[in-house]
């Protein structure tokens, strides 16, 4: 691959086959991180981490990074009676969540019990890309096909 300098959007760009998140501008790649890419991945994923019995008691319900001061957690909803179950499996969903993502992510976890069942329950979801100061970032992107399909990414989340 050659290096190319560009002054439109990005100081280097890569000639070739890139990922879509390498074409994006920075401003763009901000909003997308800053969105909660571990904790969509570990709720898509959750059965496949905990196991069958612990995803019919347990869901996450939040994620925070790490800072200088604490260690990133994770916060998860367990059914009243079903906690000493997941205390003892902590480690082990620690593991597993860290090699899914091939690096550490998680380095603590949260227990939040709730009583009765996941339908009384709102699951909190990431946060929209669709709030007043991010629209005006996307409407400072200067390509148009990246603005109109970014506007369309926040529209499907809003839905959801």
């Amino acid at each position: 691959m050659n290096f190319k300098y560009n002054t439109k959007q990005r100081k280097r760009t890569i000639q070739g086959l890139r990922s879509f998140k390498d074409t994006l501008p920075k401003e763009a790649r901000r909003i997308l991180d800053k969105k909660g890419k571990i904790f969509n991945e570990t709720l898509n994923n959750w059965k496949y981490i905990v196991g069958e019995e612990l995803f019919k008691v347990c869901y996450p319900k939040s994620f925070k990074k790490a800072n200088k001061v604490k260690a990133s957690t994770l916060n998860i909803m367990v059914k009243r009676g079903c906690e000493v179950d997941l205390e003892y499996s902590k480690n082990n969903i620690i593991k597993k969540i860290n090699v899914f993502f091939g690096y550490v992510v998680v380095e603590n976890i949260k227990l939040s019990l709730f009583e009765g069942t996941f339908d009384n329950l709102k699951i909190k979801k990431p946060m929209n890309a669709t709030k007043s100061e991010q629209i005006k970032k996307i409407s400072n992107i200067k390509n148009d096909k990246i603005k109109e399909s970014l506007i369309r990414l926040s529209r499907v989340f809003k839905q959801k």
